[in-house]
């Protein structure tokens, strides 16, 4: 019955879901195993580069013998026995050698010549003395030295050629060029350099939905944050980015940008590489050929849609929209091929051993990539998984690394060990780490901390999971608030031996709709929630487990799962932006939220956000700053401001 669908409705299959590897092997069957030629360039401009040709030094360096001191040129015969006590004396010869100036008389036996560090040693001198270790002599006639150290052959010259001898070898072909390397450079009197040519990336952003940033933004529209992202990428890995701007989901668009990009290197494409409505991009790369798509479908999470291409012995890929899964599959597949291209050396991986403070569950039958945080505990490194999806920008961003669970793997379970791949070459260690429920005065106060200098880490992984969190050490605050749904009474229930409880400030919970709607007008919190309950067509939008609105809310609807119950966001802004556009009517947030997204607010009750620190942490620096920032009076005036309550003095619980 599908061939009776409208096209962009029918759902075409992928070609065949492969694994990573294979796909990887089919890719670069078709591609150039090294750089794609050598460009002679500016020293000034070569840092960073990959040197293309061997380089073998055209002089000696140094040139010319001379002094690696200040202090005279001598025969070091004349200054044996020398000492305090009886110094050698000898004739000062008429002439001062200082840099860059050729010597014109000779030292001989029982002379010597003033000279300067850098100087061209003179005729006849085969060592240098120190100025320190001589005194002037002017009684009795001519001026002398006087030498009270015996002096060696060879002492304090550095002789033509010992550095670097001419003809020798001083840089090899694929050596990476840093500042050491353009300092060799330069002394061998080198101003240019053949170096590989970096591979030229074309990069295009497909979608109507897309949009540049800076562009005025209306609803349903995407920043193209993959199309800077990829640039930067490019960059990181050694190529040449050219960034083609955005082509709408017109065929013909599409068509003819892919050939203005076929003129470089390497196309990647972002987006429209599914068989959904609108994606056209594996459409227009299925008509390439020699060999054209090698791969359409890899067993990967995230990023399974990827579509690998070769045409001419040129890469063309189509990347998931999604710029989690766009990343992932660029440092899978892409990432490797510029690196050969430019002639850099594979990337390595920098590993980490950690344990899993919390089960993870996987999809059988792909790999998967889950980004974590690195947080450190009595017994070594938790990975704590962000929980954001491949269409969360800020993913990379915010983690430390990722883990890889195999094709065969259906869960992790809370405490297993895990090996940590790190995002970037090393793990920062945080002066601060925080671990629990997010807010926006909690914003506040980790911005002006890490103002002063502190390296702030902060996770945001809901009330339970700070409390958590602090129980096993693995933080130095967690920020809670959570309701003892036997008394009412907020976060004193949490707290076992170890854990102390600092008072942070209050929020205002309350019902949250849009302004205008009828069915709110007036009523109290409580009417509000029954109204909505049994109201036709009125659709909630909930909380995560484990948050302290979820408990709030839970008590409100004594067992009710009313439309949208099972609509669980992980953050008060994210239920009010789901209410202001429409997608449901009410729900549970903070009056502070309220406000930014112009919504209604009806206050339902006052909660307390407080800060759970453990005892064997109480007295670090950081957490220190921490408590007294929270009691200032700077912090209590704007966390008023912003619409929190806050007692005259902080005090602990």
């Amino acid at each position: 019955m599908t061939k009776d669908l409208p096209q962009g409705i029918r759902q075409e299959q992928f070609l065949q879901v492969i694994d990573r590897f294979e796909a990887a092997a089919r890719f670069n069957r078709h591609l150039s195993p090294g750089p794609l030629g050598v460009e002679d360039v500016p020293l000034a401009d070569a840092l960073d580069r990959v040197l293309g040709v061997t380089v073998a030094a055209p002089v000696d360096v140094p040139g010319f013998d001379r002094a690696s001191v200040d202090g005279f040129a001598v025969w070091a015969a004349d200054t044996f026995d020398a000492s305090e006590a009886a110094p050698a004396v000898l004739s000062l010869n008429d002439e001062i050698l200082s840099p860059g100036v050729q010597p014109a008389i000779a030292v001989l036996s029982g002379s010597a010549t003033p000279i300067a560090t850098g100087g061209m040693v003179p005729r006849g001198a085969d060592a240098v003395v120190m100025v320190e270790h001589t005194e002037v002599s002017n009684a009795d006639g001519p001026v002398r030295i006087l030498v009270s150290k015996t002096a060696v052959p060879g002492q304090f010259i550095a002789f033509a050629g010992t550095d670097v001898s001419k003809g020798e070898t001083v840089l090899r072909r694929g050596q990476l060029l840093t500042s050491r390397e353009i300092g060799v450079l330069a002394a061998i009197g080198l101003s240019r350099v053949a170096v590989y040519r970096k591979p030229q990336v074309a990069i295009l952003s497909t979608g109507n939905e897309i949009i540049a940033p800076g562009s005025p933004s209306k609803a349903g529209t995407v920043f193209d944050s993959n199309g800077a992202i990829l640039a930067a990428a490019v960059s990181e890995a050694g190529g040449q980015p050219v960034h083609l701007g955005i082509v709408p989901d017109e065929e013909k668009a599409l068509e003819e940008a892919l050939a203005r990009a076929l003129k470089h290197d390497m196309v990647l494409l972002s987006g429209g590489t599914s068989k959904g409505i609108g994606d056209l991009s594996y459409r227009c790369i299925a008509r390439l050929e020699n060999p054209g798509i090698v791969a359409h479908g890899v067993a990967l999470k995230p990023g399974k849609p990827v579509c690998l291409a070769v045409t001419n012995g040129k890469p063309v890929v189509v990347l998931p929209g999604f710029p989690t899964s766009a990343i992932f599959n660029f440092h899978e597949f892409i990432a490797p091929v510029i690196r050969r291209f430019a002639g850099l050396a594979a990337g390595r991986s920098h590993m980490v051993d950690a344990h899993l403070p919390v089960r993870v569950s996987s999809e059988l039958g792909r790999a998967e990539y889950v980004l974590v945080n690195l947080v450190q505990g009595r017994d070594g490194f938790s990975a704590y998984p962000t929980g954001k999806g491949s269409g969360a920008v800020t993913a990379f961003s915010s983690a430390d690394g990722f883990i890889t669970l195999d094709q065969q793997t259906e869960f992790v379970p809370a405490g297993s060990a895990v090996k940590v791949q790190l995002i970037g070459q090393k793990l920062e260690p945080a002066d601060l780490v925080f671990v629990g429920s997010q807010c926006v005065g909690l914003d506040y106060l980790m911005n002006e901390l890490q103002d002063r200098g502190l390296v702030v880490k902060t996770l945001f992984v809901g009330s339970m999971g700070g409390v958590a969190a602090a129980r096993r050490r693995e933080c130095d605050l967690a920020g809670v608030h959570l309701m003892d749904p036997v008394t009412g009474e907020y976060n004193k229930h949490l707290l076992v031996p170890g854990l102390r409880l600092f008072e942070g400030y209050k929020r205002m919970q309350g019902v949250v709709f849009r302004k205008g709607d009828r069915r709110f007008a007036g009523l109290s919190a409580i009417q509000a929630v029954e109204v909505a309950v049994t109201a036709a067509g009125c659709v909630m939008v909930n909380r995560n487990a484990g948050s302290g609105t979820r408990v709030l809310i839970d008590r409100l609807l004594q067992g009710k799962q009313p439309p949208g119950y099972a609509v669980q966001p992980k953050s008060h802004n994210a239920v009010a932006a789901s209410i202001a556009q429409g997608r449901s009517d009410w729900g549970i947030a903070i009056d502070t939220v309220a406000q930014q997204y112009d919504l209604g607010f009806i206050p339902l009750q006052e909660e307390h956000y407080d800060i759970i620190v453990p005892e064997e942490r109480l007295e670090r620096a950081a957490v220190q700053q921490f408590l007294a920032l929270l009691q200032s009076e700077k912090a209590r005036s704007h966390l008023a401001a912003l619409g929190f309550g806050v007692r005259t003095e902080q005090c602990e619980t």
